[in-house]
C-alpha cells in the first residue's frame, strides 16, 4: 500500500492522503475495540469528483476550521497529489458508511467497460441507495438475496413470501433458527438481516404476488425472484410485460431470476418486452415425466415409485373423503408409512420421511453453496443494472457445478409467437383424431405449454369451460369429441388458465 501522509490531525482523528490511489481517508477510534485503536473509516477525497454537497459533508465546518487553526490544512499537492480546496466526505454518516468502504470506492472511478451514462462518484452511491428493490421468496435462495443485497449498498429492499418455516428449512436458510420455525419467512428473514446491517430497510410482505396489483410492482426499480415454481414465475413475467407502456420509461421493471435445482443453477436477466422473457424460455423447464399408473400399481422398481403409489391409490383407497394436505404431518406421515409398506413388499430400499415429503410437495433438493452461488449472480446483475458501472448479463447464464465448477453463458432470443411478449399464435402440431379431453391433457405435459386448468375458445365457439360449474356443465360433452369435429385445421384457439394473468394463443395444425 501506498504511504499514507498526515494532513491534519486534531485529537484522535487524523486525516491522510494516498498520493497512489489519490484518496484521503479519515482515522477514527473503533467504538467497538479498545479505545487507543484506530480504524480506516471512510473514503474522504477524490480529487478527480470534487463539488460535493454540504449535506455530503461528514466533517462539520466547526471541526475543520478548529483543525485549520491548530495546525493549518495542507495542499495536497505539495505531498504529490491533485489540489485541492479544502477536504470533504463523499458519503453520509461514518459509521455506517465503513461497510461499505470498497463500494465507494469502487463506485468512484470509471473502469474500461463502465456504460457511458455512468457517473463515478456521490450520485451513483446516491442512486445505489435509494434504489427499491423486490425480492420474490425468502427460502433458501432468498435469503442469501437479501444478504448479497444489504451487503452490496442497496438500502430500500422488499421482500415477499407466502411461506412459513419449516424444521426442514434450517440446514440451509441460514437467517431461520429453530425458534423462528412457524413463523413468516419473509417477517423473519427481514429482521434477521437488519439486525446484522442497520443502515438497511427491508420491508416484508407475507402472502401471495398474486394478491399484488400493478400499483404495488410500479414501485420498485428491480425486481429479483428467488422461486421454486415455475407458475409463479410465469405469473410475475406475464405481469411486468404487460405493465409496460412505451411513453413511460418507468414502467419497464428488469426482472433477474434465479433458480437452483441440486448441483446445478441459472441466472438471467429480462427486460419486459426488449428481451427473451420467462415464456419464450418455457421449454428449458420441462416437465417431469409422469409414471405410469400401470408401474405404480403392479411393479414398482424405485422409492419414489412406492411413494407416488400412496399418494394418488392408497389414498384414494382409504381416505377419499379427506382432501390432502401436503403440508400437514399427518397426512405425510401417513403417507410415509403407507409407502415404507409397500417398499417392504417389494425388496425396494431408500423410503424415508424426508423423501416422502419431497415427492408429495414435489420438493427439488436444494444445496446452500449452490443457492450462494446464483444469488450472488443475481445481485451482481442488479448491482451492475442500477448504477450502470459495468454491462449487465445478455441474457442467461447456467451453471453446473456436480462435476467440477462450469459456467455458460448465451443469448436466448425472443420469440415472436410467444403468448406472452410475442404478436403471434404459437403453432401446435396435434392427431386430429385426438379428443379434446386428450388435448387438454397435452397442454398440461407439453413443455411449451404447462396449462394446468385450461379454458379453450376459438373465435365462433366456446370449446371447453372449467368454471362457472353451468358453463362447465354445458360444455362437458365437448371433451368426448374429436378434434377434427371441433375446429380445422390450422385454426387459432385462445386458451386461458386460471394460474396466469394473461390468454395463450396456439395455431393448431393436424398431422397427416
Amino acid at each position: 500500500m501506498a504511504d499514507l501522509n498526515p494532513m491534519e490531525e486534531f485529537g484522535k482523528e487524523c486525516f491522510l492522503y494516498s498520493p497512489e490511489f489519490g484518496y484521503a481517508f479519515l482515522l477514527l477510534p473503533d467504538p467497538t475495540s479498545d479505545p487507543d485503536t484506530v480504524v480506516l473509516d471512510a473514503v474522504l477525497i477524490h480529487p478527480a469528483n470534487q463539488g460535493h454537497s454540504a449535506g455530503q459533508q461528514q466533517v462539520s465546518n466547526q471541526s475543520q476550521q478548529r483543525s485549520t487553526q491548530q495546525q493549518g490544512w495542507q495542499d495536497p499537492a505539495s505531498q504529490g497529489g491533485a489540489s485541492i480546496e479544502q477536504p470533504t466526505m463523499t458519503t453520509v454518516e461514518t459509521d455506517s458508511r465503513r461497510r461499505y468502504l470498497y463500494l465507494d470506492r469502487f463506485l468512484s472511478k470509471a473502469g474500461p467497460t463502465t456504460d457511458a451514462e455512468f457517473v463515478p462518484g456521490a450520485e451513483t452511491i446516491s442512486t445505489l441507495e435509494n434504489s427499491r428493490v423486490l425480492v420474490i421468496g425468502a427460502g433458501g435462495l432468498g435469503c442469501e438475496i437479501l444478504k448479497d443485497l444489504a451487503m452490496s449498498g442497496f438500502r430500500d429492499i422488499h421482500v415477499i413470501d407466502m411461506d412459513t418455516i419449516d424444521v426442514s428449512n434450517l440446514n440451509r436458510q441460514f437467517l431461520f433458527r429453530k425458534d423462528d420455525v412457524g413463523k413468516s419467512k419473509a417477517e423473519v428473514a427481514a429482521n434477521a438481516v437488519m439486525k446484522r446491517c442497520k443502515n438497511v430497510k427491508i420491508t416484508p410482505f407475507n402472502g401471495k404476488i398474486q394478491d399484488k396489483d400493478e400499483d404495488f410492482y410500479m414501485q420498485f426499480k428491480i425486481i429479483i425472484c428467488g422461486l421454486d415454481s415455475i407458475e409463479a414465475r410465469r405469473w410475475i413475467n406475464a405481469t411486468l410485460v404487460g405493465m409496460v407502456d412505451m411513453d413511460n420509461p418507468e414502467s419497464l421493471k428488469p426482472l433477474i431470476d434465479g433458480g437452483t435445482e441440486g448441483f446445478k443453477g441459472q441466472a438471467r436477466v429480462i427486460l419486459p418486452t426488449l428481451t427473451s422473457c420467462i415464456e419464450c424460455q418455457l421449454d428449458m423447464h420441462a416437465p417431469r415425466a409422469a409414471v405410469p399408473l400401470c408401474t405404480l400399481a403392479t411393479i414398482p422398481r424405485q422409492p419414489e415409485h412406492c411413494i407416488e403409489w400412496a399418494k394418488i391409490i392408497a389414498w384414494e383407497e382409504h381416505r377419499k373423503e379427506t382432501v390432502l394436505d401436503t403440508d400437514d404431518p399427518e397426512h405425510i406421515t401417513w403417507l410415509y408409512e403407507k409407502s415404507l409398506n409397500r417398499a417392504k413388499e417389494f425388496n425396494i430400499p431408500g423410503v424415508t420421511y424426508q423423501l416422502t415429503q419431497g415427492v408429495v410437495k414435489n420438493i427439488i433438493p436444494a444445496i446452500a453453496s449452490t443457492n450462494a452461488i446464483i444469488a450472488a449472480a443475481c445481485c451482481n446483475e442488479a448491482f451492475k443494472i442500477a448504477t450502470s458501472c459495468n454491462p449487465y448479463l445478455t441474457n442467461y447464464m447456467m451453471y453446473t457445478g456436480d462435476d467440477g465448477i462450469y459456467t455458460y453463458t448465451f443469448e436466448h432470443e425472443q420469440k415472436p409467437d410467444c403468448p406472452v411478449c410475442g404478436n403471434l399464435a404459437k403453432a401446435i402440431t396435434i392427431n386430429p383424431n385426438y379428443t379434446l379431453q386428450q388435448f387438454i391433457e397435452s397442454l398440461g405435459e407439453r413443455p411449451e405449454a404447462q396449462l394446468k386448468k385450461p379454458t379453450l375458445r376459438t373465435e365462433s365457439t366456446s370449446l371447453y369451460f372449467q368454471s362457472p360449474p353451468s358453463l362447465e356443465e354445458q360444455t362437458r360433452p365437448n371433451l368426448s369429441k374429436k378434434l377434427k369435429d371441433l375446429v380445422a385445421d390450422g385454426e387459432e384457439i385462445g386458451v386461458s388458465d386460471p394460474s396466469f394473468a394473461i390468454d395463450f394463443k396456439f395455431k393448431l395444425g393436424f398431422q397427416s
